[in-house]
């Protein structure tokens, strides 16, 4: 039993010497021991762009990476999203990244994450709250701008003749379906010769969008153009052209946004017009925001995302394949 207890007493002796004597393998263990923590609450998985997304976040916030992430769908629902941020801080995460499904509805749930100290970083769509510093920094997309360019695109390719517009919209209250119909909004207000025909939201699903489109085919409705607020919601159009012995691109053109690479394929085959870029890709950029805030620096408030839009006219398979989503 002595032998025993010696062996035991030897062996721990030998670790212990080990750690002293190697402070770099003592250091590894403890950076093994502390990861940082990230709590994200994603809309849902709705959309291609989604998809993109929270692959992104998963690759970014990896353990390889030094982050253990605790990812939440919230299935295009808030109330999922607030019980999500309320067990992320109950859980004592260090961050907490929000991919919002409306704009509103935020001020208690995010002042209960500052008053349990845990920045709050939000992505993709915005937020409207009364107190701006309930929440780090903002990451996105400038979704104005992006129904502007398509609206400057329908200028160029029509001009001053008639158009007969279907409008099919995202989430009500999100941010991309408010900047998107907005720039729509704002051609329409200075085209007299424009008409919307129809518009109802297709809640960025490519079921939804073909349904739609399906009952303003069979009301007998005369269109000239889809402005369909994703590529989901394109796709479901297209479908529902097809169905009916129409031609997407030719006897109706689509305008939509996103451009993921299923999308840009159907510009190249013609059945969709033009796609404004919307980039899900934010994984690499809220990690980087929370690299600094490590450091003890302080990043921008706001930060808008650089994108494009395509047509024939400048789309290549090679640049398709170039780009990551």
């Amino acid at each position: 039993m002595k032998k025993y207890c010696l062996a035991l007493f030897l062996a721990a002796l030998c670790v212990f010497l080990s750690a002293c004597g190697n402070p770099d393998a003592a250091a590894n263990h403890g950076e093994e021991k502390k990861m940082i923590v990230v709590g994200f609450s994603q809309v849902g998985a709705e959309s291609d762009w989604r998809k993109a997304n929270t692959l992104s976040m998963q690759a970014a916030f990896s353990p390889e990476n030094g982050y253990r992430l605790i990812l939440d769908d919230a299935q295009q629902k808030q109330e999922r999203q607030i019980t999500a941020i309320r067990n992320f801080i109950n859980q004592g995460v260090d961050y907490i990244v929000l991919a919002p499904t409306t704009e509103r509805g935020w001020d208690t749930v995010l002042l209960e994450a500052r008053a349990a100290g845990i920045p709050v970083i939000i992505v993709d769509r915005m937020i409207e709250i009364a107190d701006t510093n309930l929440f780090t920094c903002w990451i996105g997309s400038d979704f104005r701008k992006e129904g502007d360019e398509a609206v400057r695109w329908m200028e160029r390719q029509f001009e001053k003749a008639p158009l007969r517009i279907v409008h099919l919209q995202g989430n009500i209250g999100s941010s991309a379906q408010i900047g998107r119909t907005e720039g729509l909004d704002a051609g329409l207000a200075v085209h007299p010769e424009w008409q919307l025909v129809f518009r109802a939201s297709g809640d960025f699903t490519q079921a939804k969008g073909q349904e739609l489109v399906e009952a303003v085919l069979n009301e007998g409705m005369a269109f000239d153009l889809i402005y369909s607020e994703n590529d989901n919601m394109a796709y479901g159009a297209i479908d529902a052209l097809k169905k009916a012995g129409l031609q997407p691109g030719g006897d109706m053109k689509i305008v939509s946004f996103d451009a993921s690479s299923t999308a840009l394929h159907m510009i190249l085959s013609g059945e969709i017009s033009y796609d404004v870029e919307c980039n899900p890709l934010h994984g690499p950029r809220v990690r980087a925001i929370i690299e600094q805030l490590e450091r003890g620096e302080t990043p921008p408030k706001f930060t808008y995302v650089e994108e494009t839009a395509f047509d024939r006219e400048k789309l290549t398979e090679a640049l398709i394949n170039s780009r990551g989503y």
